[in-house]
């Protein structure tokens, strides 16, 4: 066993030598950061670098009165019913083990959620949030029928 180890002779390749690094110039330092607080101020006060579609979006949410349901995240609500109050359809939303009534219009959730459509099964609304490149855009979600597990 000796001597064959001894026979075998492996065939190791040699290392290359390693290139010359060569660093490259940084072209960013002269654009605004993108989570950065000039960014922001910008595209709430609707500076004209950013289209007038996305301030327009958000210039409304920020001029006006929090409704309760937007202390909550969306995941957190669920729908547990619904009902027809005047000819109109109103669903019941479950937060922390209160019940509240939802008709179109109303707010609801973190992201600027506004409830577009009711059915019997479903509460569909519109979010405004900011996308990769810090640019506010609207979201479509749902809030879906929920049945409860029987004790």
């Amino acid at each position: 066993m000796q001597s064959e180890r001894n026979s075998i002779k492996p065939s190791v390749k040699p290392i290359p030598a390693p290139t010359k690094f060569e660093p490259q110039a940084y072209a960013g330092e002269r654009l605004t950061p993108p989570f950065s607080i000039e960014k922001l101020t910008s595209v709430l006060r609707g500076n004209q670098s950013t289209p007038v579609v996305n301030a327009a979006l958000i210039e409304p949410e920020l001029n006006r009165r929090k409704q309760p349901l937007e202390a909550y995240p969306l995941d957190t609500m669920s729908m547990v019913g619904s009902l027809n109050r005047d000819g109109q359809l109103v669903a019941l939303v479950k937060v922390d083990k209160l019940l509240y009534q939802v008709r179109p219009g109303t707010y609801l959730g973190q992201n600027y959620g506004r409830v577009t459509r009711i059915s019997e099964t479903e509460v569909v609304l519109r979010e405004i949030v900011q996308d990769s490149g810090g640019e506010w855009t609207e979201r479509p979600a749902a809030l879906q029928l929920q049945e409860e597990a029987s004790k």
